[in-house]
């Protein structure tokens, strides 16, 4: 961790005497040589990097591979071949001074990883500048083939002001069994993270499998009061959601990946794919099975449907509100996709020039998002491919502030859309490297983590002693050709640090002297604190609807709260937002309202039907299954759910609702949960598909005008529906006449 030999000569040296003066019970006294041994005055050429505050950020041993620190997807693992150990969390100061503050609270190993070896990920600042937290991994392999337990850890670190005294403390209250990553304080002071404890705490469910390579995951975002120890589930990810942040607003924004399909895995003998019965641990085992959505290739109804995508989300602090952000989607964002009948002349595959909309830079992954501080609403982040980069790639920005609606986003490109990818052969000209983790200044400036290299990422040395093609280092960015963001070796933070470290992978003995991975950098200063959002009040259809059934929402919600369930509003099913002709739009209720987009096909929808996101799909064969489940959608059979719904017709679609003669449609689901719907005929065959998991927190209220949301106007050009929707009186009513016995008071 030292600029050159000598001084990583002299650090070993000071070490080993903070080693002997611990062991004497002499801390203080080694808490200052550790003062003295991780302080650096960096030199010239780093101080004339000018930025308006002290950065945060880690060193990473460089680590090449499917499923590693630096992936897209399946990041929080923490096997030797996952996280290499040996990086540090770093303070760089105002000065260009850098200092070493988990070597200096006494985490770590110079030379061989062991017992104290550690990786660091995830700095994030309070609203004091005061205090941050970090994950750390703590413990490697002390011989070879030594396969150990570790996990990412949340701490909290305080005095990394210049002359003050670290202090590095393990965040109380966090299950210390699981992956718990990403995290960051709350406006009230509670901390939200991602973490892959299983939904309900289960652990033969652990790991979940996420829906693509069935490759553990993130669960979601949780939140943990560290006063109480009280551990809440935000939000339920079937494949995993990343990166929260809080903007100016009080909004919770993270990338989510979105892969609703059918699970491919299913498709090839040798995984061997099966269903269990239930989530239960000792559920029967059956052959695999797959319901929803359609098959991902061609039909003699349907095309194939593929989705891959890590979008920009949001949600309020307490669970509640999850949603695209702004209700952003692949029509406003995404370059082409095919529709999803045959046979219907008035679908259409997507074209995003056709007619023209307002965004016409198209982008793929969301990645490592931050809001810019000098413009709120104004949102930085990466575009990169799923692979082959370390999730670096062109660094892209969207206004988004509460009030705007997403068909007027309009995303800008900060660097070219050539760095998006990555050229094995000769790059175009406009390519300038690869950028990740992009840190807007309170000063308006640009810092970010950058490697020249136009190839992909790869492992050009060997197993024994990798070297990693890229080697990523913290610039701040300057603007260069064509006013898009570039590097410049005189723009970098440090000189580079370097380290040598040896450890077990615990097959082969590794060996990496060389220079550090950059990596996630936050800027030390205070902040407004944003306010605390949370549920908002219902909206007028809604609530008109209470009324009608002569029912108090706070009853009703707290009913639900208490029995961890929530409720799906949809006002009007028969609407779509104009833009998407993917899917039939010519939509009726049998005797009830219609909404046509023209004279095409017309569609009769007299069910919306429920699936839950059930983690029963098991690999490795049903004799000697490999740990974890996959979830898979499964028509709602929530038991609780269903018991405070009207019966349904004896012939209806499992786990469907009839859809009301307004279009309405109102559906108890269990909370904390993910759901996702479809529109059917009489018989059962979908019509119109939901493309999101969606999950609610206990007791909301989740309503909306239409399933795919009205950005402006629908099909036939009327405005978002603002009917009181029938069905959830209907819902309200049932609950009045049949739970009042169970559950006294709260009726007018």
């Amino acid at each position: 961790m030292q600029f050159d030999r000598s001084s990583r000569a002299l650090s070993r040296r000071l070490v080993r005497l903070r080693n002997r003066l611990a062991a004497a019970r002499l801390a203080p006294l080694a808490a200052l040589f550790l003062a003295a041994s991780y302080t650096f005055a960096a030199p010239s050429e780093s101080e004339t990097v000018s930025l308006p505050n002290p950065v945060m950020f880690v060193t990473q041993v460089p680590i090449e591979g499917f499923a590693t620190i630096t992936s897209v997807f399946a990041n929080h693992q923490t096997s030797m071949q996952e996280v290499a150990r040996g990086g540090d969390l770093w303070i760089r100061y105002t000065d260009g001074t850098l200092r070493n503050l988990t070597a200096e609270a006494g985490y770590g190993d110079e030379g061989m990883q062991g017992a104290n070896a550690i990786a660091v990920r995830d700095p994030s600042v309070d609203w004091t500048g005061t205090k941050a937290l970090f994950s750390m991994v703590i413990g490697a392999p002390t011989r070879q083939y030594e396969y150990g337990e570790y996990y990412w850890q949340i701490y909290e670190i305080t005095g990394f002001g210049q002359g003050e005294s670290v202090q590095i403390r393990r965040v109380p209250g966090q299950p210390a069994d699981t992956n718990n990553i990403e995290p960051m304080y709350a406006s009230d002071g509670t901390i939200i993270f991602s973490s892959d404890r299983s939904r309900n705490g289960q652990r033969h469910l652990y790991p979940q499998l996420d829906e693509y390579e069935s490759t553990p995951t993130p669960t979601g975002l949780w939140k943990l009061d560290p006063a109480t120890g009280q551990l809440t589930l935000l939000q339920h990810a079937v494949s995993g959601s990343f990166q929260p942040t809080i903007d100016s607003f009080g909004r919770v924004i993270f990338t989510r990946w979105d892969h609703l399909q059918q699970d491919q895995q299913a498709e090839n003998p040798d995984y061997g794919t099966f269903n269990w019965a239930s989530e239960d641990a000792n559920a029967p085992m059956s052959p695999s099975v797959d319901v929803f959505p359609e098959p991902r290739y061609e039909t003699s109804a349907a095309y194939g449907h593929v989705m891959n995508q890590f979008f920009p989300w949001m949600m309020n602090q307490d669970g509640s509100g999850e949603e695209t952000l702004n209700h952003v989607g692949r029509h406003e964002l995404s370059n082409y996709f095919n529709m999803s009948l045959k046979h219907d002349p008035a679908l259409h595959d997507f074209n995003p020039f056709s007619p023209p909309r307002t965004n016409q830079n198209d982008t793929v992954n969301w990645l490592q998002i931050r809001e810019d501080p000098t413009t709120p609403g104004r949102y930085i982040a990466i575009d990169a491919p799923e692979f082959y980069t370390d999730s670096a790639g062109q660094i892209i920005s969207v206004m988004a502030p509460p009030a705007m609606n997403a068909s007027q986003m309009q995303v800008t490109y900060l660097t070219p859309r050539s760095t998006r990818e990555f050229h094995n052969g000769t790059p175009p000209a406009d390519f300038t490297g690869h950028y990740r983790n992009p840190l807007p200044m309170s000063d308006g400036t640009m810092v970010a983590a950058y490697d020249s290299h136009a190839g992909s990422a790869d492992n050009i040395g060997t197993r024994a002693n990798p070297e990693s093609l890229y080697k990523f280092r913290l610039y701040r960015l300057h603007t260069g050709a064509g006013g898009y963001l570039e590097a410049a070796e005189s723009d970098a933070l440090t000189p580079g640090i370097s380290k040598r470290v040896t450890y077990w992978d615990p097959d082969v003995f590794v060996t990496y002297d060389g220079p550090l991975w950059e990596l996630s950098p936050v800027e030390v200063r205070a902040r407004p604190v944003p306010p605390r959002t949370v549920d908002p009040p219902l909206q007028s259809p809604e609530a008109m609807a209470f009324d009608e059934a002569h029912v108090t929402f706070e009853s009703f919600a707290n009913f639900m709260a208490v029995r961890g369930l929530g409720v799906l509003v949809g006002r009007n099913a028969t609407t779509r937002d104009q833009a998407d002709q993917q899917q039939p739009y010519n939509l009726r209720v049998p005797g009830g309202v219609q909404t046509l987009g023209n004279g095409g096909i017309v569609y009769d929808i007299p069910y919306m039907q429920l699936f839950q996101a059930d983690q029963i799909r098991g690999e490795g064969g049903m004799n000697d299954p490999v740990p974890g489940r996959r979830p898979l959608a499964q028509p709602l059979h929530d038991p609780a759910a269903l018991q405070f719904m009207p019966p349904l017709p004896p012939n209806a679609p499992p786990g469907a609702v009839p859809i009301a003669s307004d279009g309405s449609f109102a559906a108890v689901v269990p909370a904390q949960r993910a759901m996702v719907w479809q529109a059917t005929a009489a018989d059962g065959t979908p019509v119109v598909r939901e493309r999101y998991w969606i999950s609610v927190k206990p007791g909301e209220i989740r309503a909306c005008p239409s399933c795919h949301g009205v950005n402006t106007v629908d099909q036939a050009g009327h405005p978002p529906a603002q009917n009181l929707p029938i069905a959830l009186v209907n819902l309200v009513v049932y609950w009045r006449d049949h739970y009042d016995a169970v559950f006294e008071g709260g009726f007018e």
